[in-house]
């Protein structure tokens, strides 16, 4: 009903964390995203969101005529596990967040389905401009092995403190 306002609940204070500016970051800081084990939902979702229709990551006969034991992920599926609203670093910078405006990524290793990848998104540099600042990440995914599969850079454009 209505007239059951709690006048001491105010949604814009119901967030994960205080919002942190360009100067409250650290190089060093390190963000990690949750891990999780790529499986047939997983591969079918990102065909639904590329289109992209490569019988290496649909058709394990085909995968395995060419020497891989699985299905073989897409690098950009494995990619977008680091997009920084996979984890809580947008959550973290909530007021300050402008906009990611780079992204780049080495694809070292195999990912199939079937496997664990663990995503970790670090900040190696900081870049202060007039009113904000480039955060330069250092994006990783491992594997189940231990193995660094994936390897890249973010950049992410924050507002500095207001006044």
């Amino acid at each position: 009903m209505i007239d059951d306002i709690d006048p001491d609940f105010d949604p814009e204070k119901h967030t994960l964390f205080e919002s942190r500016y360009f100067e409250d970051l650290k190089v060093g800081q390190r963000f990690l995203s949750p891990s999780r084990t790529l499986g047939d939902a997983n591969f079918a979702a990102f065909q639904t969101v590329s289109l992209d229709n490569h019988p290496i990551h649909y058709d394990l006969e085909y995968c395995k005529r060419r020497g891989h034991h699985e299905l073989l992920a897409h690098g950009l599926q494995v990619a977008s596990q680091c997009a920084p609203g996979a984890g809580i670093l947008p959550h973290v910078l909530e007021d300050s967040l402008i906009a990611l405006i780079e992204h780049s990524a080495k694809f070292l290793k195999p990912v199939y389905r079937g496997d664990t990848i663990y995503p970790t998104l670090e900040i190696v540099d900081l870049i202060p401009r007039k009113t904000t600042g480039i955060i330069i990440l250092r994006t990783t995914v491992h594997n189940q092995h231990r193995q660094i599969v994936l390897e890249g850079e973010q950049k992410m454009l924050v507002k500095k403190r207001p006044d």
